[in-house]
């Protein structure tokens, strides 16, 4: 029952929890960790490096400072906006994914 729920739920709750915390977090302060193995591996240049700061940014309203952060930020969110909104009608309503209209 448990590993089912985890299947069915657990990329939809990532993404949503990924995106309500990095909504809570303050981008003007400093990282205190990272993900990121190319840091971990001593390179001081990441492709993805700053994309965080800029979700956080530009859910603070600062478009200017997102888009200077990482131009892909924006883009990302709406394509992550879009994937849960995917993974809701698929997963809460099955019998309503895209197109699909009940019979009566």
């Amino acid at each position: 029952m448990i590993k089912q729920l985890f299947n069915k739920y657990f990329e939809l709750v990532f993404w949503t929890a990924a995106l309500v915390s990095l909504a809570l977090t303050d981008p003007t302060s400093q990282a205190h960790f990272s993900l990121c193995p190319l840091k971990a591996m001593g390179y001081k240049w990441c492709p993805g490096c700053g994309l965080g700061h800029a979700i956080s940014f530009l859910f603070h309203g600062d478009i200017r400072a997102s888009f200077h952060a990482h131009w892909l930020g924006i883009p990302t969110v709406i394509m992550l906006l879009y994937r849960i909104y995917t993974l809701t009608r698929q997963r809460v309503k099955p019998g309503m994914a895209f197109g699909a209209t009940k019979a009566f």
